[in-house]
Protein backbone atom coordinates (compact mmCIF):
# COMPACT_ATOMS: atom_id res chain seq x y z
CA UNK A 1 0.00 0.00 0.00
CA UNK A 2 1.10 3.65 -0.53
CA UNK A 3 -0.36 6.50 0.70
CA UNK A 4 0.10 10.18 -1.03
CA UNK A 5 -0.69 13.42 0.32
CA UNK A 6 -2.48 15.82 -2.55
CA UNK A 7 -3.97 18.96 -1.35
CA UNK A 8 -6.04 18.16 1.75
CA UNK A 9 -6.77 15.04 1.04
CA UNK A 10 -4.98 11.52 0.31
CA UNK A 11 -4.43 8.97 -1.86
CA UNK A 12 -3.82 4.98 -1.45
CA UNK A 13 -2.66 2.94 -3.34
CA UNK A 14 -3.36 -1.04 -3.26
CA UNK A 15 -1.27 -3.00 -4.49
CA UNK A 16 -3.40 -6.57 -4.96
CA UNK A 17 -5.84 -4.47 -6.75
CA UNK A 18 -4.12 -1.83 -8.44
CA UNK A 19 -6.59 0.67 -7.70
CA UNK A 20 -6.77 4.02 -5.89
CA UNK A 21 -8.66 5.51 -3.32
CA UNK A 22 -9.10 9.54 -2.06
CA UNK A 23 -9.51 9.80 1.38
CA UNK A 24 -9.78 11.77 4.64
CA UNK A 25 -6.10 11.72 6.09
CA UNK A 26 -7.94 9.97 9.57
CA UNK A 27 -8.93 7.18 7.28
CA UNK A 28 -5.83 6.72 5.17
CA UNK A 29 -4.31 6.60 8.85
CA UNK A 30 -6.19 4.19 10.08
CA UNK A 31 -5.74 2.13 6.74
CA UNK A 32 -1.86 2.17 7.61
CA UNK A 33 -2.17 1.18 10.71
CA UNK A 34 -4.18 -1.77 10.05
CA UNK A 35 -1.49 -2.93 7.52
CA UNK A 36 1.12 -2.66 10.07
CA UNK A 37 -1.62 -4.77 12.54
CA UNK A 38 -1.39 -2.17 15.06
CA UNK A 39 -4.43 -3.56 17.69
CA UNK A 40 -7.89 -1.91 17.01
CA UNK A 41 -8.08 -1.75 20.76
CA UNK A 42 -5.33 0.88 20.04
CA UNK A 43 -6.75 2.35 17.25
CA UNK A 44 -9.81 2.85 18.78
CA UNK A 45 -8.64 4.64 21.59
CA UNK A 46 -6.52 7.24 19.98
CA UNK A 47 -9.55 7.88 17.62
CA UNK A 48 -11.79 8.08 20.57
CA UNK A 49 -9.03 10.84 22.00
CA UNK A 50 -8.71 12.66 18.66
CA UNK A 51 -12.20 12.73 17.18
CA UNK A 52 -14.01 12.72 20.77
CA UNK A 53 -16.74 10.36 19.63
CA UNK A 54 -17.71 7.45 21.65
CA UNK A 55 -16.14 4.03 21.45
CA UNK A 56 -18.63 1.87 20.12
CA UNK A 57 -18.98 4.82 17.16
CA UNK A 58 -15.20 4.47 17.00
CA UNK A 59 -14.89 0.97 16.68
CA UNK A 60 -18.22 0.48 13.92
CA UNK A 61 -16.13 3.25 11.79
CA UNK A 62 -12.81 0.94 12.37
CA UNK A 63 -14.79 -1.72 11.38
CA UNK A 64 -15.93 -0.07 7.89
CA UNK A 65 -12.64 0.82 7.34
CA UNK A 66 -11.44 -3.15 8.26
CA UNK A 67 -14.01 -3.77 5.14
CA UNK A 68 -12.78 -1.49 2.84
CA UNK A 69 -9.04 -2.58 3.11
CA UNK A 70 -10.73 -6.04 2.60
CA UNK A 71 -12.51 -5.11 -0.95
CA UNK A 72 -9.84 -2.52 -1.90
CA UNK A 73 -7.08 -5.80 -1.27
CA UNK A 74 -8.77 -8.31 -3.32
CA UNK A 75 -6.85 -8.97 -5.61
CA UNK A 76 -7.58 -8.10 -9.15
CA UNK A 77 -8.41 -10.22 -11.96
CA UNK A 78 -6.86 -8.61 -15.07
CA UNK A 79 -7.29 -11.77 -17.00
CA UNK A 80 -9.28 -14.82 -17.25
CA UNK A 81 -8.22 -18.47 -16.77
CA UNK A 82 -8.51 -19.81 -20.18
CA UNK A 83 -7.42 -22.99 -19.88
CA UNK A 84 -6.29 -23.22 -23.08
CA UNK A 85 -6.29 -21.63 -27.17
CA UNK A 86 -9.80 -22.83 -28.93
CA UNK A 87 -8.63 -25.75 -30.76
CA UNK A 88 -10.43 -24.71 -34.34
CA UNK A 89 -8.85 -24.56 -38.25
CA UNK A 90 -9.89 -20.83 -38.73
CA UNK A 91 -10.85 -18.77 -41.54
CA UNK A 92 -9.84 -15.02 -41.15
CA UNK A 93 -12.16 -12.27 -43.22
CA UNK A 94 -8.91 -10.00 -43.39
CA UNK A 95 -5.15 -10.25 -43.10
CA UNK A 96 -3.27 -6.77 -43.08
CA UNK A 97 0.17 -5.64 -42.68
CA UNK A 98 1.53 -2.71 -41.27
CA UNK A 99 4.72 -0.71 -40.77
CA UNK A 100 5.03 0.83 -37.68
CA UNK A 101 8.66 2.29 -36.75
CA UNK A 102 10.42 0.14 -39.20
CA UNK A 103 8.72 -3.07 -37.85
CA UNK A 104 5.81 -5.33 -40.02
CA UNK A 105 3.09 -6.32 -37.89
CA UNK A 106 0.31 -8.87 -39.42
CA UNK A 107 -2.87 -8.52 -38.09
CA UNK A 108 -5.57 -11.49 -38.61
CA UNK A 109 -8.78 -10.40 -38.14
CA UNK A 110 -12.05 -13.12 -37.77
CA UNK A 111 -14.43 -10.95 -39.01
CA UNK A 112 -15.24 -7.58 -40.48
CA UNK A 113 -16.55 -6.92 -36.50
CA UNK A 114 -12.65 -7.42 -35.22
CA UNK A 115 -11.10 -5.81 -38.07
CA UNK A 116 -13.28 -2.68 -37.06
CA UNK A 117 -11.93 -2.71 -33.58
CA UNK A 118 -8.44 -1.93 -34.56
CA UNK A 119 -7.55 -1.78 -38.69
CA UNK A 120 -8.90 2.15 -39.29
CA UNK A 121 -7.37 3.61 -36.55
CA UNK A 122 -4.10 2.70 -38.40
CA UNK A 123 -4.95 1.81 -41.33
CA UNK A 124 -2.62 4.51 -42.96
CA UNK A 125 0.13 2.39 -41.74
CA UNK A 126 -0.67 -0.31 -43.95
CA UNK A 127 1.33 -1.75 -46.38
CA UNK A 128 0.58 -4.23 -49.62
CA UNK A 129 4.33 -5.88 -49.95
CA UNK A 130 5.30 -6.78 -46.61
CA UNK A 131 9.25 -7.73 -45.82
CA UNK A 132 9.83 -10.09 -42.62
CA UNK A 133 7.15 -10.11 -40.22
CA UNK A 134 7.98 -8.93 -36.69
CA UNK A 135 5.30 -10.04 -34.71
CA UNK A 136 1.78 -11.75 -35.44
CA UNK A 137 -1.63 -10.62 -33.76
CA UNK A 138 -4.73 -12.49 -33.92
CA UNK A 139 -8.45 -11.58 -33.06
CA UNK A 140 -11.18 -13.95 -33.03
CA UNK A 141 -14.59 -15.30 -31.31
CA UNK A 142 -14.93 -18.57 -29.43
CA UNK A 143 -18.09 -18.88 -27.32
CA UNK A 144 -19.13 -15.20 -26.78
CA UNK A 145 -15.31 -14.93 -26.05
CA UNK A 146 -13.22 -12.37 -27.74
CA UNK A 147 -9.79 -13.73 -28.04
CA UNK A 148 -6.23 -12.07 -28.47
CA UNK A 149 -3.76 -13.66 -29.82
CA UNK A 150 0.19 -12.84 -30.26
CA UNK A 151 2.99 -14.68 -32.06
CA UNK A 152 0.62 -17.80 -31.71
CA UNK A 153 0.56 -16.94 -27.64
CA UNK A 154 -3.00 -16.49 -26.09
CA UNK A 155 -2.72 -12.65 -24.24
CA UNK A 156 -5.98 -12.64 -23.22
CA UNK A 157 -10.17 -13.56 -23.40
CA UNK A 158 -12.92 -11.09 -22.80
CA UNK A 159 -16.65 -11.34 -23.05
CA UNK A 160 -18.08 -9.62 -26.47
CA UNK A 161 -19.39 -6.47 -24.77
CA UNK A 162 -15.19 -6.02 -23.07
CA UNK A 163 -14.27 -5.17 -26.36
CA UNK A 164 -12.54 -1.70 -25.05
CA UNK A 165 -10.68 -3.73 -23.23
CA UNK A 166 -9.36 -5.86 -25.85
CA UNK A 167 -8.24 -2.78 -28.00
CA UNK A 168 -7.05 -1.37 -24.92
CA UNK A 169 -4.75 -5.30 -24.30
CA UNK A 170 -4.14 -5.29 -27.88
CA UNK A 171 -2.49 -1.33 -28.17
CA UNK A 172 -0.34 -1.85 -25.23
CA UNK A 173 0.96 -4.78 -26.49
CA UNK A 174 1.81 -2.83 -29.43
CA UNK A 175 3.39 -0.18 -27.48
CA UNK A 176 5.70 -2.60 -26.05
CA UNK A 177 6.28 -4.07 -29.46
CA UNK A 178 6.91 -0.74 -31.27
CA UNK A 179 9.29 0.52 -28.62
CA UNK A 180 10.76 -3.05 -27.25
CA UNK A 181 10.15 -2.20 -23.77
CA UNK A 182 8.51 -4.57 -21.54
CA UNK A 183 5.12 -4.08 -19.58
CA UNK A 184 7.45 -2.97 -16.17
CA UNK A 185 8.93 -0.08 -17.72
CA UNK A 186 5.92 1.75 -19.04
CA UNK A 187 4.13 4.03 -16.13
CA UNK A 188 0.66 3.65 -17.96
CA UNK A 189 -0.97 4.50 -20.50
CA UNK A 190 -4.09 7.46 -20.69
CA UNK A 191 -7.35 7.80 -22.35
CA UNK A 192 -5.87 11.37 -24.04
CA UNK A 193 -4.43 13.02 -26.67
CA UNK A 194 -1.03 14.56 -26.67
CA UNK A 195 1.10 17.37 -28.61
CA UNK A 196 4.62 18.77 -28.59
CA UNK A 197 5.86 21.87 -28.89
CA UNK A 198 9.22 20.49 -30.38
CA UNK A 199 10.38 21.15 -26.75
CA UNK A 200 7.74 19.61 -24.40
CA UNK A 201 4.53 17.82 -24.64
CA UNK A 202 1.30 18.46 -23.34
CA UNK A 203 -2.33 15.87 -22.74
CA UNK A 204 -5.52 17.19 -23.30
CA UNK A 205 -8.48 14.79 -21.43
CA UNK A 206 -11.99 14.84 -21.07
CA UNK A 207 -15.12 12.86 -21.53
CA UNK A 208 -15.84 11.14 -25.43
CA UNK A 209 -17.45 14.29 -27.28
CA UNK A 210 -15.63 17.51 -25.33
CA UNK A 211 -13.44 17.63 -28.63
CA UNK A 212 -10.00 16.14 -27.71
CA UNK A 213 -9.68 15.01 -31.19
CA UNK A 214 -10.89 18.13 -32.77
CA UNK A 215 -8.54 20.62 -30.82
CA UNK A 216 -5.52 17.80 -31.47
CA UNK A 217 -6.30 18.20 -35.16
CA UNK A 218 -6.83 21.82 -35.14
CA UNK A 219 -3.37 22.24 -33.02
CA UNK A 220 -2.05 19.68 -35.62
CA UNK A 221 -2.64 22.26 -38.21
CA UNK A 222 -1.08 25.14 -36.53
CA UNK A 223 2.81 24.53 -35.34
CA UNK A 224 2.40 21.76 -32.99
CA UNK A 225 3.33 17.95 -33.10
CA UNK A 226 0.24 15.21 -33.09
CA UNK A 227 2.44 12.78 -30.61
CA UNK A 228 -1.16 10.28 -29.71
CA UNK A 229 -4.75 10.46 -30.36
CA UNK A 230 -7.02 8.24 -27.45
CA UNK A 231 -4.13 6.41 -26.06
CA UNK A 232 -1.29 8.02 -24.61
CA UNK A 233 1.80 5.98 -23.15
CA UNK A 234 4.24 6.87 -20.50
CA UNK A 235 7.67 5.41 -20.14
CA UNK A 236 8.77 4.76 -16.34
CA UNK A 237 11.23 7.80 -17.30
CA UNK A 238 8.08 9.77 -17.36
CA UNK A 239 8.22 10.40 -20.72
CA UNK A 240 5.49 10.58 -23.22
CA UNK A 241 5.95 8.59 -26.20
CA UNK A 242 4.21 8.62 -29.47
CA UNK A 243 1.54 6.48 -30.40
CA UNK A 244 0.75 6.08 -34.23
CA UNK A 245 -3.08 5.87 -34.01
CA UNK A 246 -4.97 8.23 -36.67
CA UNK A 247 -6.43 11.43 -35.07
CA UNK A 248 -10.32 10.53 -34.61
CA UNK A 249 -12.95 12.84 -35.85
CA UNK A 250 -16.56 12.59 -35.47
CA UNK A 251 -18.98 13.42 -37.74
CA UNK A 252 -20.04 17.02 -36.28
CA UNK A 253 -16.22 18.03 -36.47
CA UNK A 254 -15.77 16.96 -40.14
CA UNK A 255 -17.36 20.75 -41.88
CA UNK A 256 -14.70 22.59 -38.61
CA UNK A 257 -11.55 20.89 -39.95
CA UNK A 258 -12.32 20.44 -43.94
CA UNK A 259 -10.90 24.06 -44.54
CA UNK A 260 -7.45 22.71 -43.33
CA UNK A 261 -7.79 19.11 -44.05
CA UNK A 262 -9.29 19.02 -47.42
CA UNK A 263 -8.44 15.15 -47.65
CA UNK A 264 -10.90 14.33 -44.97
CA UNK A 265 -13.82 14.78 -47.77
CA UNK A 266 -12.37 11.71 -49.42
CA UNK A 267 -11.68 9.44 -45.89
CA UNK A 268 -13.51 6.24 -45.32
CA UNK A 269 -16.42 6.94 -42.90
CA UNK A 270 -16.90 4.42 -40.17
CA UNK A 271 -19.90 4.03 -38.36
CA UNK A 272 -19.66 2.39 -34.96
CA UNK A 273 -23.29 1.64 -34.30
CA UNK A 274 -22.40 0.87 -30.56
CA UNK A 275 -21.11 4.06 -29.87
CA UNK A 276 -23.27 5.77 -32.13
CA UNK A 277 -20.71 7.52 -33.88
CA UNK A 278 -19.68 8.07 -37.16
CA UNK A 279 -15.71 8.51 -37.55
CA UNK A 280 -13.33 9.53 -40.38
CA UNK A 281 -9.74 9.00 -39.63
CA UNK A 282 -7.13 11.71 -40.34
CA UNK A 283 -3.41 10.61 -40.35
CA UNK A 284 -0.86 12.86 -37.94
CA UNK A 285 1.97 14.13 -39.40
CA UNK A 286 5.34 12.48 -40.09
CA UNK A 287 5.64 11.08 -36.13
CA UNK A 288 9.04 10.82 -34.82
CA UNK A 289 9.35 7.38 -32.59
CA UNK A 290 12.05 8.40 -31.07
CA UNK A 291 11.05 11.31 -28.91
CA UNK A 292 10.31 11.31 -25.19
CA UNK A 293 9.46 14.24 -23.93
CA UNK A 294 8.24 15.79 -20.01
CA UNK A 295 4.80 16.76 -20.00
CA UNK A 296 4.21 20.47 -19.74
CA UNK A 297 0.46 19.98 -18.07
CA UNK A 298 -2.67 18.06 -17.85
CA UNK A 299 -5.34 20.06 -19.68
CA UNK A 300 -8.98 18.83 -19.31
CA UNK A 301 -10.42 20.41 -22.63
CA UNK A 302 -14.03 21.40 -23.61
CA UNK A 303 -16.05 22.58 -27.07
CA UNK A 304 -18.81 24.57 -25.80
CA UNK A 305 -20.46 26.20 -28.48
CA UNK A 306 -20.73 30.39 -28.18
CA UNK A 307 -18.55 30.40 -25.05
CA UNK A 308 -16.24 32.70 -24.12
CA UNK A 309 -12.83 31.24 -23.66
CA UNK A 310 -12.13 30.15 -19.86
CA UNK A 311 -9.40 28.87 -18.86
CA UNK A 312 -8.30 27.97 -15.19
CA UNK A 313 -6.22 25.80 -13.01
CA UNK A 314 -8.49 22.83 -11.37
CA UNK A 315 -7.61 21.35 -8.32
CA UNK A 316 -5.35 17.95 -7.80
CA UNK A 317 -8.21 16.09 -6.16
CA UNK A 318 -10.74 17.29 -9.28
CA UNK A 319 -7.88 16.26 -12.02
CA UNK A 320 -6.52 12.91 -10.40
CA UNK A 321 -10.27 11.73 -9.95
CA UNK A 322 -10.96 12.32 -13.79
CA UNK A 323 -7.33 11.03 -14.78
CA UNK A 324 -7.58 7.52 -13.17
CA UNK A 325 -10.66 5.67 -14.73
CA UNK A 326 -10.17 5.46 -18.27
CA UNK A 327 -6.21 4.88 -17.91
CA UNK A 328 -4.07 1.79 -16.99
CA UNK A 329 -1.49 2.00 -14.75
CA UNK A 330 1.80 0.02 -13.80
CA UNK A 331 0.60 -2.67 -10.99
CA UNK A 332 4.11 -2.18 -9.66
CA UNK A 333 5.05 -0.46 -6.17
CA UNK A 334 7.66 1.32 -8.08
CA UNK A 335 5.75 2.25 -10.90
CA UNK A 336 2.78 3.68 -8.94
CA UNK A 337 4.99 5.91 -6.99
CA UNK A 338 6.78 7.07 -9.76
CA UNK A 339 2.90 8.03 -11.35
CA UNK A 340 2.39 9.67 -8.57
CA UNK A 341 5.32 11.81 -8.56
CA UNK A 342 4.83 12.54 -11.86
CA UNK A 343 0.52 13.91 -11.13
CA UNK A 344 1.79 15.97 -8.21
CA UNK A 345 4.24 17.88 -10.42
CA UNK A 346 2.36 19.04 -13.12
CA UNK A 347 -0.05 21.93 -13.19
CA UNK A 348 -3.69 20.87 -14.19
CA UNK A 349 -6.10 23.23 -15.72
CA UNK A 350 -9.57 23.47 -17.22
CA UNK A 351 -9.94 24.75 -20.97
CA UNK A 352 -13.12 25.61 -22.20
CA UNK A 353 -13.35 27.50 -25.64
CA UNK A 354 -15.68 27.73 -28.64
CA UNK A 355 -13.05 30.05 -31.00
CA UNK A 356 -10.21 27.78 -32.49
CA UNK A 357 -7.83 30.76 -32.72
CA UNK A 358 -7.96 31.34 -29.19
CA UNK A 359 -7.68 28.06 -28.08
CA UNK A 360 -4.73 27.40 -30.58
CA UNK A 361 -3.36 30.90 -28.97
CA UNK A 362 -3.43 29.64 -25.03
CA UNK A 363 -2.31 26.59 -25.76
CA UNK A 364 0.81 28.12 -26.96
CA UNK A 365 0.83 31.04 -24.38
CA UNK A 366 0.77 27.69 -21.41
CA UNK A 367 3.66 26.15 -23.29
CA UNK A 368 5.42 29.11 -22.96
CA UNK A 369 4.56 30.21 -19.14
CA UNK A 370 2.85 33.19 -20.48
CA UNK A 371 -0.76 32.18 -19.02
Amino acid sequence: MLIQNIEDKNVVWFENSNSYLIVEPTVSNILSQLENQTPTTEIQDELVKELDIPKDIAEAFISDIQDLAENQNKVSVSTKDVQQLPVKERSYFSEKYYEIYNRIFLFQFETEYHELLVHPKISYLEIKTPKEVSHQYQIFDHNEQLFFCKDGQLINSWTTKESHLLQGKLFMYLVIDIYNKPEKDWLGVFHASAISNGEKGMLFLGDSGNGKSTSLALLNANGFSCIADDFVPIDSNKKIRTFPSAISIKKNSVPTLLPIYPELNNAAEFNYTRLRKIVRYLPPKEQDYTLELDCKALIFIKYEKDSDLKVRKISKIQAFQELIPDSWISPLAKNAQQFLDWFLALPCYQLIYSDNDKMVKTVGKIFNDEL
